[in-house]
């Protein structure tokens, strides 16, 4: 380790053990209120906590900000306060980035490019990306993870599992114990570049026949485990587009479904981070077209029994078959099922997949304010676990939640107004158990990646 990178190391060290201490006087507190019988101020305790994990940059902030967007993770009043937290790490400087680059592709790295820009174009969580050219003349977009991430991370899962222990203290009715390993397990997953170029590939293949959608092309020779490199891909904003027409929203938000359930109706795979900064939009003949898809780090692929059991819930409220609602929940691996707890399951089950019971052009909230979307459902299913007693979360249920959620959230900034039943339905059409293990195994072999 150079010393730079060895300093560097010691002040996130030092960073840590102030943040743990900060965090064990939230706790110290919230218990002493606790101990009284007082209710507390749980807005002021979020502020207090926020502000306790506010000093950290890097993976952190990622897990922060992911607990806010999985239902019931933490309370509502924490992940208000959670998602305010930025989750950018301050950028390397072009001296470190020589060094880094070396290190990735050897001293003469930089012959293998006609042009490398010194800043970085953006930076992010686990590393940041700086815009280059092949000598072809291709622009590229070289994503390059910051120094000793590894121990970052492990570190910053420890500070999850005590936010977790916080929970599970104070707030019974959820065992988190499955969300920290899953969120372990995908945060781990992100650090291998060389894992997201075979994802990218994969996507590739899954998408290769929709127009709406496009998918880079990954430069094996430029990419390491450390560092990725990809086409750049023009486009703008999302929310640039929120002023547009009503066909052309409706086309983005067609092209952000298809690329999330597509995949996942057809090969059991999803992008488990539909955050505003993975996409873009690209135009065509001076119109907004469609989406660019750019970040594959964070991919879940589902045994394809999972799937099914997305499709038998689908099923089984539609047409009101409550022995088919209790299998799709026993294959996603709820246990214990009792009658209240499937009414409660239910109560989220019917908001997550009521746009998709609905044959009709709607927008996703239907009239709800986009500040209440989920809130009084998450209050009430918050409620109800309370008197039933702690329910495990199963671990596959996480992302696939993140998703439908996020997709949600982009739908809402869009003002969409689609058939979401019918394209629901497009997506499963001849759904077959068999044929998606087929599909998948074959992907996944194409891609070099391994199946669940």
């Amino acid at each position: 380790m150079s010393d730079s990178e060895r300093n560097r190391f010691s002040a996130r060290a030092a960073r840590y053990a102030k943040v743990g201490t900060r965090v064990g006087g939230v706790a110290a507190r919230m218990a002493g209120q606790r101990f009284l019988g007082a209710q507390g101020d749980r807005a002021g305790n979020a502020e207090a906590l926020a502000s306790a994990l506010g000093n950290l940059k890097g993976p952190l902030m990622k897990v922060a900000q992911l607990l806010a967007t999985i239902p019931d993770a933490v309370p509502p009043e924490y992940a208000s306060e959670l998602m305010k937290l930025q989750s950018q790490a301050p950028p390397m400087g072009w001296a470190f980035v020589k060094r880094r680059m070396s290190s990735e592709l050897g001293p003469d790295w930089q012959t293998k490019f006609k042009s490398f820009e010194h800043t970085p174009a953006a930076a992010a969580s686990l590393g940041q990306v700086h815009r280059a050219q092949a000598h072809d003349g291709t622009q590229l977009a070289c994503k390059l993870q910051y120094p000793d991430m590894q121990s970052a991370v492990e570190a910053d899962l420890q500070q999850l599992n005590l936010l977790f222990s916080l929970r599970k203290r104070f707030e019974p009715a959820i065992d988190t114990d499955q969300i920290a390993v899953e969120i372990g397990a995908r945060l781990r997953e992100e650090l291998d570049y060389a894992r997201e170029a075979r994802h990218a590939a994969l996507y590739r293949h899954m998408l290769k026949d929709e127009p709406l959608i496009r998918v880079p092309n990954v430069w094996p020779e430029l990419s390491t485990k450390r560092l990725l490199t990809m086409d750049w891909m023009e486009g703008d904003k999302m929310l640039s587009h929120k002023e547009d027409s009503l066909e052309v929203r409706n086309r983005l938000a067609t092209a952000m479904f298809t690329a999330w359930w597509f995949p996942f109706s057809r090969f059991g795979v999803i992008h488990g981070d539909p955050h505003l900064g993975n996409y873009s939009v690209f135009a065509r003949d001076g119109e907004p077209a469609g989406i660019n898809l750019m970040d594959y780090g964070c991919i879940r692929i589902f045994p394809p029994r999972f799937v099914a059991g997305v499709v038998d819930l689908y099923q089984g409220l539609l047409h009101d078959d409550e022995a088919r609602v209790v299998q799709a929940y026993e294959t996603w691996g709820f246990r214990r099922l009792t009658r209240e707890l499937i009414d409660t399951l239910n109560i989220w089950a019917r908001f997550i997949y009521g746009p998709l019971l609905d044959d009709r052009v709607r927008s996703i909230a239907d009239g709800v304010k986009p500040s209440d979307y989920g809130r009084k459902q998450a209050f009430q299913v918050h409620q109800a676990l309370k008197k039933l007693g702690p329910v495990q979360v199963p671990r596959e249920f996480v992302f696939m939640d993140r998703a439908a959620i996020g997709l949600g959230a982009v739908f809402l900034h869009l003002d969409a107004e689609l058939n979401f039943y019918r394209l629901f339905n497009e997506a499963i059409e001849r759904f077959s158990h068999a044929e998606v293990a087929a599909r998948q195994a074959a992907a996944l072999a194409q891609a070099g990646l391994t199946a669940v």
